[in-house]
């Protein structure tokens, strides 16, 4: 017997979670279920309603009309801007384009005019534009940036090894361009259109000023003008499929492929295509762009506030909206961040599949449109905790379900950059690992955590439909002013608030294109 323990296998103990990470996993889990909460209370409402009445309320003419409007919108806008997107990318980023760099940050810039600024901006131009052509021509100008700065992040990223390999072979530069340039690209693409496909779902501004039907108008409608909790909620969760639906395409196109180049030594830079007699006739589409997507916003505005004359800068009104808006951008953009942290952290120094599922929970919750948000907080507070009603917290809240990912993306790239190292020197020399943490991984993350608020703050400052909603009493940001006075027709005075959204928008996209840049080590 003695022979047979002496020649058994010891087993190892079972390593614990370390006290930090344990803490760390039960604050991510927590903010996973807060996010997770919109869905939850769809699905809530689905079943309260009862399949008979949801049927009844699902399967009707009105929600047939909404549904042939937003396949139409959906179908013609992302080929559009997709085509926009991948021509001015490669024109910036791999031809000899005279003033690509001008060009390149032209082609961002459109992201600092909010989607309902360039609705305000064309209805100046053509009062009588309204309709799918209008949704889908402002729906182009407004969301292209969202294509255009994957795609050329993944320009620059390319091996021009693989397409010489391919001219070697006899294909044409068309061919090239076809079978090598545009498969690498997927990823971009895929990423891209699944954006600009969210922001159609959830936009309500930009439609509501051009009488241009969507889900997201008609449950504002329902939810403003009758209350109709039940007729809302039904068209809510359609809305949610339709969210579904559209990540489901996006992770079926996107398939499993391989990306990263895989042979010894490093990728060649890549070589610049001289244009030749082209270069000039190819300016005019940058400056085709440019003239519709910031050129119509400048001009628009620059009319309505010189129309207006000093009257329109009603400085108490407009001062105090400036405040609000300020304050709940940063109040916002600090919490957005300082949730995202945990999970954060969690995904770069314990990555299982625990992690990865939380990390998805995130995701799949900001894709849900700002007024679904909405509709489950408002619902919550009314039913459960009422005080919490029309409160900073809870709008706050819905800033935090909303914007998560954009605080997450930064913030997990900062944090691969410190070494873990760090963390374990700290707490070798006696610091508490919450102390270690705090002092290393955190502080060196600090410029990752700034662009993190920084980007969730540029979505509060555009963002308009859960705002409404849940805002306190009083409440006046600069996006609530500018539609409350276009919705009395009021182009003048909205001006200055276009005017303001606009200049406290740009430092942020700035800060995106040049995190942009950085990524590809330009």
């Amino acid at each position: 017997m003695s022979s047979i323990a002496d020649t058994s296998v010891p087993v190892a103990p079972r390593r614990r979670m370390p006290a930090a990470s344990s803490w760390t996993l039960t604050i991510a889990v927590a903010v996973a279920v807060v996010a997770l909460l919109p869905l939850g209370f769809v699905l809530w409402a689905t079943v309260v309603t009862g399949w008979e009445t949801a049927a009844l309320l699902i399967f009707r003419g009105r929600v047939g009309e909404l549904m042939v409007n937003t396949i139409l919108l959906i179908f013609f806008t992302i080929p559009i801007c997709t085509v926009v997107a991948v021509s001015l990318a490669w024109l910036t980023e791999r031809s000899d384009l005279p003033g690509a760099r001008l060009w390149s940050w032209l082609a961002v810039a459109p992201l600092a005019v909010p989607a309902f600024v360039h609705s305000y901006a064309w209805i100046g131009t053509w009062p009588s534009l309204h309709g799918l052509f209008a949704g889908v021509a402002i729906s182009v100008v407004a969301y292209f940036p969202f294509l255009y700065l994957p795609l050329a992040a993944a320009f620059r990223l390319l091996d021009p090894a693989l397409e010489d390999q391919a001219a070697s072979l006899g294909l044409a530069p068309f061919a090239v361009f076809r079978r090598v340039v545009l498969p690498q690209l997927r990823l971009a693409l895929c990423g891209g259109m699944l954006l600009i496909g969210l922001h159609l779902l959830a936009e309500y501004g930009l439609f509501a000023m051009i009488r241009f039907d969507t889900f997201t108008t008609a449950i504002i409608d329902q939810f403003q003008s009758t209350y109709n909790g039940t007729a809302a909620h039904m068209l809510a969760l359609v809305l949610v499929l339709c969210c579904f639906v559209l990540l489901g395409l996006e992770a079926t196109l996107r398939g499993h492929r391989r990306y990263a180049r895989l042979g010894p030594g490093v990728a060649r830079q890549l070589k610049i295509i001289r244009l030749g007699k082209w270069k000039y006739p190819c300016l005019l589409l940058p400056l085709t762009v440019a003239a519709f997507s910031l050129g119509i916003p400048a001009l628009t505005i620059g009319r309505w506030l010189i129309a207006g004359g000093s009257g329109i800068w009603r400085m108490d009104e407009v001062g105090l909206s400036l405040i609000q808006t300020l304050a709940i951008c940063l109040i916002g953009g600090l919490a957005t961040t300082a949730a995202a942290v945990p999970i954060a952290w969690l995904s770069v120094r314990r990555p299982t599949r625990a992690t990865r599922f939380l990390e998805g929970c995130y995701y799949l919750a900001s894709s849900m449109p700002g007024v679904v948000v909405a509709l489950a907080l408002v619902t919550v507070t009314v039913r459960v905790m009422l005080p919490l009603y029309q409160t900073v917290a809870t709008i706050v809240l819905a800033y935090v379900v909303m914007f998560l990912p954009r605080a997450l993306v930064s913030l997990r790239a900062s944090i691969a950059q410190v070494p873990v190292e760090l963390e374990q020197a700290a707490a070798s020399l006696g610091r508490s690992p919450g102390n270690a943490l705090w002092s290393t991984t955190v502080r060196l993350a600090a410029p990752g955590a700034a662009a993190g608020v920084a980007l969730a703050s540029l979505g509060i400052i555009n963002e308009l439909t859960a705002t409404q909603m849940l805002a306190p009493n009083g409440t006046r940001t600069l996006a609530m002013a500018f539609f409350a006075l276009t919705g009395e027709i009021d182009y003048a005075g909205a001006a200055p608030y276009a005017l303001l959204m606009v200049i406290f928008s740009m430092p942020l996209i700035w800060l995106l294109h040049y995190q942009s840049k950085k990524i590809a080590g330009r």
